[in-house]
């Protein structure tokens, strides 16, 4: 009887305190910032060819109608772009150039940081990387990983935002550049333990809330990330970095929530977002995800509140032989008389949730968008 009256007492005490710890704390501000991640933005030689109107001009506007809403709803949006801008010389895979309108139509759908640090951003010298970096700039958008100079990525790097009073830290990294080396004076940055290390601890100093690394890396067509990655993605948790998110292998590789050792956060790690926008047709390759993460803070701390992802599948190819590469919500899409476009599409959906339920951890869930009624 004695240990029962005890127990009550101890649980009336307790609503009390925490009664009491709630309206104490309810007129504190709690800000949130939402973000979201695109993977990689590609142009090949067939897009460019259905972008060219009669009159000689490019327009890419169709290409991110479906999506758009979502992307212009969060403070922060950021894309790989995997082609620099040039004003000609415009071409497809293995050396991308692409024209203004390109970069247009993805500053219209709403994205507003535009990662540079791939293994394409040279793929038209010193002059394709400056106009990029120039349009950009013209433009009003931020871009992360590529510098004019090593002064300019001083002052530039990490690229810090500044949404409802969190500052978030933004860190963009590239395996290589395939065989070019950044023409002098410009810097690109390249994963380097010694140089990451710097950066994440000058991005503390700069009193960043959140560290997010944007990691060009991994191999291409590989579903899950090899053993190298998942220690790079150990060290750089344990260098201070809060989530990171993967691109490259141009196929979608598994979310995971990563609980850290020694304090209550939550890190979120998504491996490889696949391909937002391309002409690749392979299984697996003809589409991505668009993650949306939102982090919450209250008082001092900055923490992950959720994590989710839309599944996008790019249009495919018509009867004709033409293709206008429309970014679709792959989960309410409808294709009205084309089996050969719902088996497709069934089938991504079918490998990208099989892949998700086998290896991703955590509380990340799907979400989606309004239906869309294809018919041709």
């Amino acid at each position: 009887m004695k240990e029962a009256v005890r127990f009550l007492t101890t649980l009336l005490l307790y609503c009390a305190v925490s009664a009491e710890l709630a309206a104490q704390y309810s007129n504190i501000p709690m800000h949130k910032i939402d973000l979201v991640f695109a993977g990689d933005a590609m142009q090949h030689e067939t897009q460019l060819r259905m972008a060219k109107g009669e009159n000689g001009k490019y327009s890419y506007s169709s290409y991110y109608r479906h999506i758009s809403p979502e992307i212009k709803n969060a403070d922060i949006a950021v894309i790989n772009l995997e082609t620099p801008i040039d004003t000609k010389g415009f071409s497809g895979y293995p050396s991308f150039c692409a024209p203004d309108s390109f970069l247009y139509a993805i500053s219209d759908a709403g994205f507003n940081v535009m990662l540079l640090a791939n293994n394409h951003i040279f793929d038209r010298g010193k002059s394709g990387a400056l106009h990029t970096i120039g349009l950009i700039d013209s433009i009003g958008k931020s871009y992360c990983g590529v510098y004019r100079n090593m002064e300019e990525r001083d002052s530039l790097h990490p690229l810090i935002i500044e949404k409802g009073n969190v500052k978030v830290a933004l860190l963009n990294y590239t395996y290589g550049t395939n065989g070019r080396t950044a023409p002098p004076p410009m810097v690109v940055n390249l994963i380097d333990k010694e140089v990451m290390a710097s950066d994440i601890k000058k991005a503390r100093e700069l009193k960043a809330d959140v560290i997010i690394a944007c990691m060009h890396w991994g191999d291409e067509y590989l579903n899950t990330p090899p053993k190298r990655i998942k220690e790079m993605t150990n060290w750089l948790l344990a260098q201070g970095v809060d989530h990171i998110i993967g691109h490259h292998p141009h196929v979608i590789q598994p979310i995971e929530i990563k609980r850290d050792t020694i304090s209550p956060k939550k890190h979120a790690v998504a491996y490889s977002l696949g391909n937002i926008v391309s002409n690749m047709r392979k299984r697996h390759t003809d589409g991505g995800i668009l993650l949306r993460m939102r982090l919450r803070r209250i008082l001092n701390y900055t923490r992950l509140s959720s994590l989710q992802y839309l599944l996008t599948w790019i249009t495919p190819t018509n009867s004709n032989g033409t293709r206008d590469f429309t970014i679709l919500p792959a989960a309410t899409t409808e294709f009205d008389n084309n089996t050969h476009a719902t088996f497709r599409l069934n089938q991504f959906l079918e490998d990208t949730r099989t892949l998700f339920k086998n290896h991703n951890r955590g509380d990340i869930k799907e979400f989606f968008l309004d239906s869309v009624k294809i018919t041709r």
